[in-house]
């Protein structure tokens, strides 16, 4: 059964440009409908902002959030693909109330 969740990720911005963003956006949602475990239905950019604190020398990150309804069991592959991503500084993965 599916539930709600949002996916927050921020992309690192030293060595990615407009087209590595998308490129990652559409990574993420890719990991999130794979085998038709998810299904996005909501995107928000909410574009370049400053960082709370330092992350990886990096003081600036893109932030994006995805509205998904997602499978619990694939979540645990999602988290494993966020985490190997060289593009993506941090990532949260959050329920949302039904």
């Amino acid at each position: 059964m599916k539930r709600p969740y949002e996916v927050g990720i921020v992309v690192r911005l030293d060595s990615a440009d407009e087209a590595q963003i998308n490129t990652t956006i559409e990574q993420v949602r890719g990991w999130i409908e794979a085998n038709s475990d998810g299904q996005v239905t909501k995107i928000d950019r909410w574009g370049r902002r400053k960082l709370a604190y330092e992350i990886e020398k990096q003081r600036e990150g893109f932030y994006t959030f995805l509205h998904a309804d997602i499978e619990p069991r694939s979540l645990t592959e999602l988290e494993r693909n966020l985490n190997l991503s060289p593009f993506i500084l941090r990532y949260l993965i959050v329920r949302k109330e039904d």
